[in-house]
């Protein structure tokens, strides 16, 4: 069932294929804006925050919108023939390996348009990875409360804002031990800090979605 739904979701997103052309459109579009605007001189804490508020951004429109684009009739659907945990679990999967892949094109074109500052990519990569999986998980969370409130966008990134403000903080941190190329064991602690906060954040939404899910 939970393959199911991962599939479900993956069809929907694909066969709008204007959406997912508006993204790329608008990572690269970003990107080659701060590429003209800085002409490839910029410092690597500079490189470090602009990376990942390009990041933060595209993450919540990417992923704040997943319950924010299901119709009445069709969670009445997804209510009689789904189980919550189930449910939850698929969109959060999907929305953590769309924005997995997502966040590597944006890297790639950022080193390429803008410069490569990363001295340790490897350490850079692990923390990317861990950061878009968190990004996804929190705004899929957030996405499902702000639907159920018969909200709308702009209330999902209002109630998003201040979960991930700490993560934000804490990975610009790691990060940036990457792109200056400290050693791997700096940075283990912050590492274990961010499994973590992605482990406590999925059992968050199996916990709470089913009430969500009931009203």
């Amino acid at each position: 069932m939970l393959l199911s739904l991962i599939k479900k979701e993956f069809l929907l997103e694909f066969r709008q294929k204007t959406t997912l052309g508006g993204i790329l459109v608008y990572i690269i579009g970003t990107v080659f804006v701060s590429a003209l605007c800085f002409k490839g001189k910029v410092d690597k804490p500079t490189w470090n925050a602009l990376f990942w508020v390009i990041l933060l951004f595209s993450s919540i429109t990417i992923s704040g919108k997943s319950f924010l684009k299901e119709q009445s009739g069709q969670a009445l659907f997804n209510y009689l023939y789904y189980r919550p945990h189930q449910f939850i679990l698929s969109k959060m999967i999907y929305n953590m390996g769309f924005m997995l892949v997502l966040s590597f094109i944006t890297l790639f074109f950022y080193s390429w348009f803008v410069s490569n500052q990363i001295e340790n990519m490897g350490l850079f990569v692990t923390v990317l990875s861990l950061a878009s999986t968190g990004f996804a998980g929190v705004l899929s969370l957030m996405s499902a409360v702000a639907a159920k409130a018969q909200g709308n966008f702009a209330l999902m990134s209002i109630l998003s804002f201040p979960v991930l403000m700490p993560l934000l903080v804490l990975v610009i941190r790691v990060s940036k031990q990457a792109v200056d190329g400290l050693a791997w064991s700096v940075s283990y602690q912050f590492l274990g800090i961010l499994m973590a906060l992605n482990v406590i954040m999925i059992m968050l939404a199996i916990l709470l979605f089913p009430y969500l899910w009931q009203d």
